[in-house]
């Protein structure tokens, strides 16, 4: 079994400190990542009960903030915002995702927290931008995808629309992943020059350079690419899914010659082996792949073709996650508990070089704050904190 976590249990980002003024998204999704690459994360909430509440995810969502400190601070408030920017005077990197302008109007934009810290790397997440025509649309997951191309090039449903997906790959992938990819270049980068950055995370941009191998194609060539276009989206009986006898799904991914042939035998379907690519005859080389994968359950076709190399793998439920032997061998969940809820599991640490859990990791689902604490070890004095505290400020 892979280690826990190869040499240091500090993991590559520690001495990293993080402010999170999001509570759901790309932005979210982003400092999970850094805090599983061992940075000290803390998120800002609003104080509940004073403005707008905000969308408060479930307890397990984003791994329920493990291993994360959380402050209350209304930064409406001129004296919450002081507060807010003394952490920020302190911290490495700040994570936000408010519409464009408003932490600007809200006075703890990049200006002025690198008039206190000019090491700040500041990372703005958002749809569309910072600005442009659409940085003011109000969106989420299936709209970035929609701009982005990547529904357009999904298989359709059967009224000829484009499928909903079954992850929120934008905000995921284009987003979350592309924010912490950014902030880990600009603190490189910060090594060398003493200074921060500010980073405008676009959402969309990050779908753009998911679908950039389509993008491409049609740049260079004039091509729509689409379903069915070509390999990777259809075309061919040799990339798709089947169903089996048990009403199980077969997903094949069988691109290379060496990999097709040794279906087709496996199959019975020899007669195909040399129309990997031929156009004319996807539609009966499907129907026999069809016809073939019918007469045996999905597990039985797994056992019997995952070993010959032909590149096929279960079309797995979200509930068969947690009990897959692979996932299982890798370590990819951990125990956790909660006063409130119990004992639970939840998705680990299960990227490269993060920091695993090696107990069962606690997930504070009450009202609990880290606020005191955190405010003080920035230099406000007690008796201000207290101050604050009193007049609703933070909690």
């Amino acid at each position: 079994m892979p280690a826990a976590n190869p040499g240091s249990r500090s993991g590559p980002l520690d001495g990293i400190s993080v402010l999170d003024l999001s509570t759901v998204g790309p932005a979210a999704r982003c400092t999970r990542l850094l805090c599983d690459y061992g940075a000290s994360v803390v998120k800002i909430s609003p104080v509940p009960g004073r403005g707008p509440a905000p969308q408060i995810p479930p307890f397990y969502a984003y791994s329920g903030h493990r291993g994360m400190d959380r402050a209350h601070i209304d930064v409406r408030d001129r004296a919450g915002r002081d507060a807010f920017l003394s952490l920020a005077s302190k911290a490495d990197v700040i994570v936000e995702s408010f519409r464009p302008g408003v932490v600007e109007r809200l006075g703890i934009g990049y200006s002025s927290v690198r008039e206190l810290n000019e090491r700040i790397v500041y990372c703005s997440t958002s749809g569309y931008g910072q600005g442009g025509p659409r940085s003011q649309w109000a969106g989420h997951d299936v709209n970035y995808l929609a701009i982005g191309g990547f529904l357009a090039s999904s298989c359709r449903r059967a009224d000829g629309g484009p499928p909903l997906p079954g992850a929120t790959v934008a905000d995921a992938a284009g987003g979350g992943m592309q924010a912490a990819l950014a902030i880990t270049a600009a603190l490189l980068a910060r090594q060398g020059t003493g200074v921060g950055a500010y980073l405008d995370v676009s959402v969309a941009d990050g779908v753009l350079w998911l679908m950039s191998l389509q993008a491409d194609e049609q740049l260079a060539t004039g091509s729509e690419p689409g379903p069915r276009h070509d390999v990777l989206t259809g075309r061919y009986a040799c990339y798709d899914t089947y169903g089996t006898a048990d009403d199980g799904w077969i997903a094949v991914g069988a691109i290379e010659a060496k990999f097709y042939a040794n279906l087709c035998r496996e199959l019975g379907c020899e007669r195909w082996i040399d129309h990997q690519y031929d156009d004319d005859a996807q539609d009966a080389i499907r129907a026999d792949f069809t016809a073939a994968f019918a007469k045996r359950a999905r597990d039985e076709w797994v056992e019997e073709l995952s070993s010959k190399d032909t590149c096929v793998a279960p079309v797995q439920s979200v509930s068969e996650l947690g009990r897959d032997p692979q996932y299982l061998y890798r370590g990819a969940f951990v125990d956790a508990e909660a006063d409130e809820i119990g004992s639970f599991r939840q998705t680990g640490a299960v990227l490269a070089g993060m920091l695993r859990p090696t107990e069962p990791v606690k997930v504070r689902v009450d009202d609990f704050t880290d606020t005191t604490r955190l405010l003080e070890a920035a230099g406000v004095s007690r008796r201000q904190v207290q101050a604050l505290v009193d007049e609703g400020v933070v909690t």
